[in-house]
């Protein structure tokens, strides 16, 4: 397979395995309801090492990953920030933030999505799948190294995604009008896209103007251009005309014997004459229930990024100039993503939070099907709080809104044509203004204020276009949505020589689930820990222990110690399975210990493997 080579690959290649690793600390006054690490996430903190602090407990168990990384324009100003110990990675962190100028940037950008793509594969459950969105700044290259991380079959489709409505008149070449979503997943054997709901419209198409017992039906055609050795026929309607054959250039799609089986089982429409070229009947009941996506997806069904920006204007969650410049994505899109990737119990991941749109749409798609969905998001900026967060705690409570209701009275673009017929289109705009009581000119009758529609009647020229507008001031209450989450920040890094000298100990829980992560690859089941047993779990081969307590005297006691009357007694109890201890010291040689089935693993040893 073609590899994809960049400046400094080779230095994060396995950067993902020299992240530390960094507990979860929950904030109870930030987060609604209980402090759950198992339920829905907000996580505030770099996103590399917020998905190397998930490992543990969800390696493997997420289901759908949504992602809004930065698309690379030159014009965002991201920065280069993982801690990469090598002389360009070093000089690329004095060089940012990254911009047009930045003749690295394409560079930066792989180097930066690498490590991260990298654990979200781990992340992923065997039935999960990958949704990043993209445009042509990078697409091209993520494409390359999804498939290097993933597999070149894991990739699944690339959809359009019609992100404006109206065309730019002030671009250089074309006018931008769309996205892409990549689709990708962990395992092509076992991924399946949900069916959509069939529109009326579809259902429109099917009748039953010969009360066929088996139902309504629509026709379709017999013949097509793909050559067929039996495929050429003459066949007698019932009106009595002989057709000689197919079309010219066509072929029938079925043989003579098959022809006469479907006619006999009334399965051939001949026309309201009976006379008409063949047609083949296909019924309702037969059609699969739902429809198959395409990979096309208009702004009328999915939204575009005018509606993102309203709708966080109407939470009423961006305060500033800099919380204007976001780019978030709309609700309906990332909803339909939902629709495709997801069951009503899946655990959806986004590690480019943003606004929290992905949180916002995972909310709503429990409240249409009264599913049970949970969320992570992770956010590393500053506004993880005061945005990310707060958008969720509105949609979750319910929102006051106050703002301005618009309404399109006309769009029209204007030509030279048009232009040299002004007269007539400031007729047509004085019209409007007149039947919603706003027309300037005295000699024509006016709507009293108390009937009409809108506050005032806007008229102004965009990209060319000529728009008529109605404002009006509303104030409503949304209601809320329910649900709880927790907001987390990330804990400092599990240190070895930290644990040693007693600057820093970790609780049990968070030491226990990362030790069994690095040891088996599974995630810890808390249910099952017993700490005072110092019992962590139950892997496929053995079981995991873990004598240890956050306190710097037994660490150095010598409680602490893996001893013969341990191994004996895990030996007595638990014949049947091997043993895996960590513990600070031991106080057997290990030829001792595997005559108890037993293997030792010293605490700092294999926290620097790991970090």
């Amino acid at each position: 397979m073609p590899e994809l080579f960049f400046k400094g690959k080779e230095y994060v290649y396995n950067h993902h395995l020299t992240v530390p690793y960094r507990p979860l600390i929950a904030d109870p006054e930030k987060s609604i309801g209980p402090a759950d690490l198992a339920g829905n996430l907000i996580i505030h903190g770099d996103n590399l090492h917020a998905l190397k602090s998930l490992l543990p407990r969800y390696a493997g168990k997420v289901d759908l990953i949504f992602i809004d990384p930065p698309y690379n324009t030159g014009n965002e100003s991201w920065s280069y920030n993982d801690n990469v110990n090598s002389p360009i990675m070093r000089e690329w962190l004095r060089s940012n933030p990254v911009n047009v100028e930045d003749m690295l940037r394409h560079d930066k950008w792989l180097c930066m999505m690498w490590p991260r793509l990298t654990l979200l594969r781990e992340l992923l459950s065997d039935r999960g799948s990958l949704w990043i969105t993209l445009d042509d700044n990078e697409v091209h290259r993520a494409r390359s190294v999804i498939d290097e991380i993933f597999g070149a079959e894991a990739f699944i489709a690339s959809v359009i995604w019609q992100k404006n409505f109206s065309p730019k008149n002030t671009a250089q070449f074309f006018s931008e009008d769309h996205d892409y979503v990549l689709v990708v997943a962990k395992n092509r054997d076992l991924w399946r896209p949900n069916l959509l709901e069939r529109t009326a419209r579809m259902e429109a198409r099917y009748s039953n103007p010969d009360n066929d017992s088996r139902g309504a039906w629509t026709s379709g055609d017999l013949s097509a251009r793909n050559y067929y050795s039996e495929g050429i026929y003459s066949v007698t309607c019932p009106g009595g005309r002989v057709i000689d054959g197919p079309p010219p250039g066509t072929f029938w799609r079925v043989s003579k014997k098959k022809f006469d089986a479907l006619d006999r089982d009334k399965r051939i429409w001949w026309g309201e004459d009976q006379n008409n070229m063949p047609r083949l009947k296909r019924f309702l009941e037969n059609v699969k229930q739902g429809r198959v996506p395409q990979t096309l997806w208009f702004y009328e069904d999915v939204g575009h990024t005018q509606d993102a920006k309203k709708t966080l204007l109407e939470i009423g969650v961006l305060k500033s100039q800099e919380d204007a410049t976001m780019t978030p994505k709309p609700v309906a899109l990332i909803e339909k993503v939902i629709e495709l990737g997801t069951q009503p119990d899946s655990l959806v991941l986004d590690s480019f939070a943003g606004s929290g749109t992905t949180g916002h749409a995972v909310l709503r798609a429990n409240s249409n099907d009264s599913g049970s969905r949970r969320f992570i998001l992770v956010e590393s900026e500053d506004y993880a709080d005061r945005i990310t967060a707060e958008r969720v705690r509105r949609v979750i409570n319910g929102y006051a809104y106050v703002g301005t209701q618009r309404e399109e009275l006309l769009r029209d673009k204007v030509t030279w044509s048009k232009l040299q017929k002004s007269a007539d289109l400031l007729e047509q705009v004085e019209a409007i203004k007149q039947r919603e009581g706003f027309s300037d000119r005295p000699d024509l009758a006016q709507v009293p204020p108390e009937k009409r529609r809108f506050d005032k009647v806007n008229v102004k020229m965009d990209d060319g276009v000529l728009l008529v507008e109605g404002e009006k001031k509303i104030s409503k209450r949304v209601e809320g949505l329910g649900g709880e989450f927790t907001y987390c920040t990330l804990g400092e890094p599990i240190d070895a020589e930290k644990i040693l000298s007693g600057e820093q100990l970790p609780d049990y829980s968070s030491l226990a689930a990362w030790l069994f992560y690095t040891a088996t690859g599974a995630t810890l089941d808390k249910s099952r820990v017993k700490e005072k047993e110092f019992f962590i779990g139950r892997a496929q081969d053995r079981h995991v222990w873990l004598i240890y307590k956050p306190d710097l005297v037994f660490l150095k006691s010598p409680e602490a110690a893996l001893t013969l009357s341990f191994a004996k007694g895990l030996r007595a109890k638990h014949k049947d399975r091997r043993h895996l201890v960590f513990a600070p010291a031991k106080y057997l040689s290990n030829k001792q210990l595997l005559e108890f089935g037993v293997e030792f693993a010293p605490l700092p040893f294999v926290l620097y493997r790991e970090a």
